[in-house]
């Protein structure tokens, strides 16, 4: 069931200060709605008052205030993530965790839900990751199945998927981290032939897809949130070498381990993705620079 929001909202948002979720109250914002953004620190805090958003103080643990703030709003973007890699279990435990609290005082409710997840690791449709592809048993991040599950006990919810690399001026994410272990290595480095393909989505494009699928999103949809479909790791790399004047080089799966430490286990991936469906169903269409033109301009 499609749902059209046409009138303003209030807009619970979890992650409101980060990298995505302050791009995604500044969309809110722009267009009349308005925004409650959850804030686990002073600091957090005083950038959304300054984006013009409200403020709730607590944390993505902190689960009856999570459901107080999904409970006094039209509507809700779990945009928040607890980002240690290295306590990736414990990660996905509580976002796990927090998307259930806040989807079940939603139950029952018209109040639309939408919950980030990701592109990387999902199987390959005819060669590509569709909004159809869905996630392999086991996975290690529970996002998307929690939101799914939610859907089925007649939530409004829809899933966010994000490509890998969100970029734009500030990212922290896995690209500058690519960056770094090159810089730390003395290589810019890539797995095996390098012919992986890695998505991308510039910050500003995908905050606009989160605000359309607040207002107009599908019950139980999935989203694939890309710009670049299918960036190969080698011409990532390949950029890193020509910025930093470093030597371009394959690594062996050992040696894949020593030199991204905790990415290891993603720099492998092949995870091209379209966006056919949601660029149909939400309106929603890239504008914003490639993620190659953002490095050469912003990265180094």
């Amino acid at each position: 069931m499609y749902q059209q929001k046409t009138t303003k909202m209030k807009v619970f948002v979890t992650g409101a200060s980060g990298f995505i979720g302050s791009a995604v109250v500044s969309a809110l914002t722009r267009a009349g709605h308005q925004v409650v953004g959850l804030a686990r620190s002073e600091q957090s805090a005083k950038k959304i008052s300054e984006a013009g958003a409200a403020v709730l103080l607590g944390s993505l643990e902190d689960l009856e205030t999570l459901k107080q703030g999904a409970n006094n709003a039209d509507g809700v973007i779990h945009a928040g993530f607890f980002h240690d890699f290295n306590q990736f279990a414990k990660a996905a435990a509580i976002d796990k965790a927090a998307i259930e609290a806040m989807g079940e005082v939603l139950i029952g409710t018209s109040k639309a839900m939408v919950v980030t997840a990701g592109i990387l690791g999902l199987p390959l449709i005819d060669g590509v990751i569709t909004e159809e592809s869905r996630l392999p048993q086991g996975f290690p991040r529970f996002s998307e199945t929690a939101a799914l599950a939610l859907a089925e006990k007649g939530v409004h919810a829809s899933v966010i998927r994000l490509a890998p690399s969100v970029h734009d001026k500030g990212d922290k994410g896995f690209v500058p981290f690519i960056i770094e272990q090159a810089r730390k290595n003395g290589v810019s480095a890539y797995p095996a032939a390098g012919t992986n393909r890695w998505t991308a989505v510039h910050r500003l494009d995908a905050a606009e897809a989160f605000r359309l699928a607040i207002e107009k999103s599908a019950t139980g949809a999935v989203y694939n949130v890309v710009g670049d479909t299918g960036i190969e790791v080698k011409k990532i790399a390949e950029l890193i070498g020509e910025k930093l004047g470093l030597p371009l080089v394959s690594l062996s799966e050992e040696q894949i381990v020593k030199h991204f430490e905790w990415m290891s286990g993603f720099i492998a991936f092949d995870s091209p993705a379209i966006h056919l469906k949601t660029q149909e169903q939400l309106g929603w269409k890239p504008e914003h620079l490639g993620l190659l033109e953002d490095m050469r301009q912003n990265y180094f």
